[in-house]
């Protein structure tokens, strides 16, 4: 049985569900790439979201190869289109994004990043999360290994639930 959704999340209710599809990625300390992902939104009835990202290499056929990067946190949507995530990595990242909502688009930019003695060095983070139609279109911009901030990733992906 679906829980009744908080109040608080109908700025967020755009986002909620199972997305699949496919975007590319670059850094200047890396080749650039393909990857294949899926990211969930659900909630349990309380004030946010559960947000889970895990992505995969995509080979020059589209089929997905070995596993990429994996996120998962939380979305609070505060007033005033005000937005507060939390995001932890397996790799030794957390990171506490603020932000805005305004109508289907997200915005939002790291407050802190905070890492583990053996994790890559990340310093910041910008994140831009909307509607393209029917399809939810993301880009992030990081801040990393000495770089100054500037384009990662971006991904389009559909609606699978």
């Amino acid at each position: 049985m679906e829980p009744e959704l908080h109040p608080d999340l109908e700025p967020l209710k755009f986002l909620i569900g199972e997305w699949e599809g496919a975007g590319v990625g670059g850094y200047p300390t890396i080749e650039s790439f393909r990857f294949g992902q899926e990211i969930s939104f659900t909630h349990n009835g309380k004030p946010f979201l559960i947000y889970t990202s895990r992505t995969w290499r995509l080979d020059d056929e589209g089929h997905l190869g070995a596993p990429l990067g994996m996120e998962a946190g939380f979305w609070r949507p505060k007033p005033g289109g005000r937005l507060e995530v939390i995001l932890a990595h397996p790799t030794g990242i957390a990171e506490i994004y603020l932000g805005e909502i305004t109508g289907t688009r997200v915005e939002l930019s790291t407050d802190v990043v905070a890492r583990t003695e053996t994790a890559k060095e990340v310093t910041a983070g910008h994140r831009l999360y909307g509607m393209i139609g029917e399809d939810l279109g993301y880009a992030f911009d990081l801040a990393a290994v000495g770089q100054r901030l500037q384009s990662h990733l971006s991904a389009q992906l559909k609606r699978v639930s």
